[in-house]
């Protein structure tokens, strides 16, 4: 299933490529560090974490539904360091077999999946029992003033410009919810501007089925 969205694509690719410099890169490297065996990366973009996956990784399924974005993962699958295939898909409906994934990967995309609940369920069903789930996403401020604005953004103008990502969304409380057990989470701003945003505050951690 096709997403079509070519004004925010090409402004993703120049985006993104800055905030890897910034940070991102190594906020990647670390999502990923430690998994092994088949993984199943929702949403993978332009592919920019395929570069940090390590060796004990057997294969990549790389699910996109944005077609220039997907045509720039599939380049960057080429240049990866292990077996990457990227294919056309949507987080509520992956093509893939019951338990057939090792990890599932999350990076920057919860927060602009339309059904979050039928999305986590669909990767509860492709994970093997035992399987882990990292994620690398935006997520609600804790402090009220930052959430306040938040809302406003959400409610506005921000899904826009974002490609439907929303910036007030409990990311470990919706991973939660849909019977993942959170093992470990690490909360942070990424401020690649020095200026706090609605999308500054982060989580970044590891559930299991």
């Amino acid at each position: 299933m096709a997403t079509s969205r070519p004004v925010f694509s090409r402004v993703y690719e120049r985006v993104s490529r800055r905030l890897e410099d910034a940070g991102m890169a190594e906020l990647r490297r670390e999502l990923v560090d430690g998994a092994a065996g088949v993984v199943v990366e929702v949403g993978c973009g332009n592919g920019l974490t395929f570069a940090h996956y390590p060796d004990t990784v057997s294969r990549v399924v790389a699910v996109e539904p944005e077609p220039r974005l997907r045509a720039a993962a599939q380049r960057a699958a080429r240049a990866a360091g292990v077996d990457v295939e990227v294919v056309a898909g949507v987080a509520e409906e992956l093509p893939l077999p019951d338990a057939s994934a090792d990890v599932a990967v999350l990076c920057l995309v919860l927060c602009s999946i339309p059904d979050q609940p039928a999305a986590l369920a669909e990767l509860r069903r492709v994970l093997r029992p035992g399987g882990e789930l990292r994620f690398l996403e935006h997520t609600v401020a804790e402090d009220r003033r930052l959430r306040r604005v938040q809302h406003l953004v959400d409610a506005t103008v921000w899904p826009l410009l974002a490609g439907g990502c929303h910036t007030a969304t409990d990311q470990v409380g919706a991973i939660e919810a849909a019977g993942f057990t959170v093992r470990r989470v690490r909360r942070f701003d990424f401020q690649p501007a020095r200026v706090r945003v609605p999308a500054s505050p982060h989580v970044l951690g590891v559930a299991a089925t």
